[in-house]
């Protein structure tokens, strides 16, 4: 066996906040941690890619100017065991960009995009995990090969910390919470 097709120590042993933010951003590009523990996460589609960067854009300008939206970085969900998920589109407080890590008391809403591999994490797991952590919203995005993907929509019960299923959008998704917005999905 040789060096290249043995895997880290670190991909075998829980690491703590600290360690975490020793690493350096190429070390931290592509993974989630979860209970301490490095999770793999392949490359994207470029479909998936520009579904995020599309909608990310959209709720940029939706939102207004005392919240933010970006793609493609770290929200620490808890220290011990250390818990940091990657959501692909985080609306966020703006005066806390510089802020680092991301808390969960800075996001607003956090959305992800299904893709093959993904689909019980997105469907059932990060959205355990987003709730427990007190995020208010949650969208999951169902991409279609040929079509117009379908955007489902979850509110925060903050007495629970549980998602109630909010509304179902294709074609045109028309919010008033929280904030209002219409984004033509079909143009994503």
């Amino acid at each position: 066996m040789t060096a290249e097709m043995v895997a880290p120590a670190w991909m075998h042993q829980q690491i703590t906040a600290q360690e975490y933010e020793s690493w350096s951003e190429e070390q931290c590009a592509g993974i989630e941690i979860v209970d301490g523990m490095v999770v793999v996460s392949p490359s994207a589609s470029k479909r998936h890619n520009r579904l995020a960067r599309l909608l990310a854009n959209a709720l940029d300008v939706a939102a207004g100017p005392d919240w933010n939206a970006d793609t493609d970085f770290d929200v620490r969900l808890q220290d011990v065991p250390l818990t940091n998920r990657r959501p692909d589109v985080i609306v966020y407080r703006a005066d806390t960009i510089d802020i680092t890590p991301t808390r969960p008391e800075h996001v607003l809403l956090v959305a992800e995009v299904v893709s093959p591999g993904s689909e019980t994490t997105d469907r059932i797991v990060k959205v355990d995990q987003y709730a427990k952590a007190g995020i208010g919203f949650y969208w999951r995005i169902e991409q279609a090969a040929t079509g117009t993907p379908l955007v489902y929509t979850y509110l925060l019960d903050p007495a629970t910390r549980t998602y109630r299923e909010g509304d179902v959008f294709t074609g045109t998704l028309k919010i008033t919470a929280p904030f209002a917005a219409e984004i033509d999905l079909g143009q994503i």
